[in-house]
């Protein structure tokens, strides 16, 4: 049996030697399918590699605490409760909340940012100096605004990165003045750069302000409204307890009994990561179907080039039965030389796969890592499918008539 394997690999290597450009066109929809698995699964595994940094650089521990519309929650029409946070909500959960350290509440606006001759459209965020530690966001230039500042509403300002480089270019904007709207801003500072926010935008491209500035200048609201409370915990593993801790304290000061529909909802950092997990996985299963489908297509390919060559070749097939090859022995040549072309399109596209994904690594400036696993399933996969479409050809070839086939022109 182990020489009718060896046999049929020489026999195989010469068939595909005699016929190169036709076994080169067979291979491709192998090569295709394979190189398409090998790099989808790379690239799957580097966006949740890169959302999940994102994520954490959402800041530390962070839980999101956002009101819910009224019609949503039905809260209001049962309750009489508004819809909304309120400065004072952040302060109640900090003395309150033993697992929480800190909370800082957010306006968020967007608007057209003027400095001199230039001007740029970014988002405004109105918050405390708790935001700071909060977020995680540190100053690289400058230095952040002081309590005098936050408590007489002063009109000073910190830039995000994108804005401070659209705006002054390669000069330092501390000191500087910018304008929203009629109001002129005193840069004090520039964050450090965070680069895309998990869902989608640039952190980056942003002003930040004193919530009570925000207020009074830019976004009018009511006294002590607050658009969102990032809250931080204590630590990953208090997350889950600090949640509920935020819950119950929101409960009782909007007076809304346990099992109505809260008229807020509070998302943690570990959902944000397990929604992206189940989006980007099910993108991958997605597209390695579709690469599925060009395997298909590739073995459908084997199978018709193996049954014109069994066609082409069927005197040789006679004359090798008449010296007493056996019908075991015709079936492994032809079976083995579908599984060499599969086999050669299966490396072939683990070694393009390679390449694509050095390519796209340093284009969208991903760590995109090959998975050893997953180029070993897609090579296998590939053998297999030789396997699958390669036993009907091999199998008509062993059953042929050796009179018959002797008797072919």
């Amino acid at each position: 049996m182990l020489s009718s394997f060896f046999t049929g690999v020489r026999l195989a290597v010469t068939a595909i030697s005699r016929s190169t450009l036709r076994a080169s066109l067979t291979i491709l929809g192998i090569l295709i399918g394979v190189a398409a698995v090998v790099t989808v699964t790379a690239l799957g595994a580097g966006a949740r590699d890169q959302v999940s940094t994102q994520i954490q650089n959402m800041g530390s521990n962070v839980i999101l605490v956002a009101p819910q519309s009224a019609a949503a929650s039905g809260a209001k029409g049962a309750l009489g409760a508004g819809a909304r946070l309120t400065e004072d909500d952040g302060r109640a959960i900090v003395r309150e909340a033993v697992s929480v350290t800190a909370v800082a509440p957010a306006l968020r606006s967007r608007a057209q940012i003027v400095a001199g001759e230039k001007n740029w459209s970014a988002q405004v965020i109105g918050s405390t100096r708790s935001f700071f530690p909060v977020r995680n966001w540190h100053v690289v230039r400058g230095a952040e605004w002081d309590e005098h500042d936050e408590a007489t509403k002063a009109k000073v300002c910190i830039l995000g990165t994108t804005v401070a480089e659209r705006l002054f270019g390669s000069e330092d904007p501390v000191g500087r003045n910018i304008r929203i709207g009629r109001h002129a801003f005193r840069v004090v500072g520039v964050l450090e750069s965070k680069g895309e926010a998990p869902f989608g935008g640039d952190q980056d491209n942003m002003v930040l302000m004193p919530i009570g500035s925000m207020r009074g200048r830019v976004m009018r609201t009511a006294p002590g409204f607050a658009g969102v409370l990032l809250v931080s915990a204590s630590s990953a593993e208090t997350t889950q307890r600090a949640v509920a801790q935020v819950d119950s304290i929101l409960r009782q000061r909007h007076r809304i009994e346990e099992g109505r529909e809260p008229d807020f909802w509070i998302r943690t950092q570990q959902e944000f990561q397990e929604m992206q997990a189940a989006i980007y996985s099910l993108l991958t299963v997605l597209l390695v179907m579709i690469a599925g489908v060009s395997l298909v297509v590739g073995g459908i390919g084997v199978m018709n080039i193996m049954l014109v060559s069994v066609t082409e070749r069927t005197r040789e097939i006679g004359i090798r039965m008449a010296i007493g090859a056996r019908a075991a022995d015709i079936m492994t040549q032809f079976l083995v030389e579908a599984v060499v072309l599969a086999l050669i399109g299966g490396v072939s596209g683990a070694l393009a796969g390679v390449g694509i994904i050095r390519l796209l690594g340093e284009t969208l400036g991903w760590p995109m890592k090959l998975d050893p696993v997953a180029l070993t399933v897609a090579v296998m996969t590939s053998a297999l499918t030789g396997i699958a479409f390669g036993f009907l050809p091999a199998r008509r070839a062993a059953t042929l008539d050796p009179i018959v086939a002797l008797r072919h022109e």
